[in-house]
């Protein structure tokens, strides 16, 4: 998938959304090597010190581990995989009920609506 990032938005902390992301949905596979600094800075298209500040965020959360004889791996943490998965949803959960509110949404209806999308969705 092409790497898009947003003005306006530092370009490390978009590029941590987009790794934390990828590893909740198993893109990178639990306890799995992990891509070298140089291959995911070519691939996104940005300057390599950058993708280094956004790995050295993700370590720190957890999600990644270096090993000096093996270079990065995700973690097969399953406590911090399950933090980083609440994390996530907190997050999103809070985008959702302020933009609801904004737009005056009762919460029973979005409920109702958030129900029925993830039956349609199966």
């Amino acid at each position: 998938m092409a790497w898009k990032f947003q003005s306006g938005l530092a370009l490390s902390i978009q590029i941590v959304d987009r790794i934390r992301a990828d590893i909740l949905k198993g893109v990178y596979e639990s306890g799995g090597q992990f891509p070298t600094v140089r291959q995911l800075a070519y691939d996104a298209g940005v300057n390599p010190n950058t993708m280094q500040k956004a790995l050295s965020l993700l370590e720190k959360e957890g999600l990644l581990v270096t090993n000096s004889t093996v270079g990065r791996t995700v973690t097969d943490d399953e406590s911090v995989l399950t933090e980083a998965r609440h994390r996530a949803l907190d997050s999103f959960t809070k985008n959702i009920v302020k933009e609801a509110k904004n737009m005056s949404l009762d919460m029973i209806e979005l409920i109702k609506n958030i129900e029925k999308g993830w039956d349609q969705n199966e």
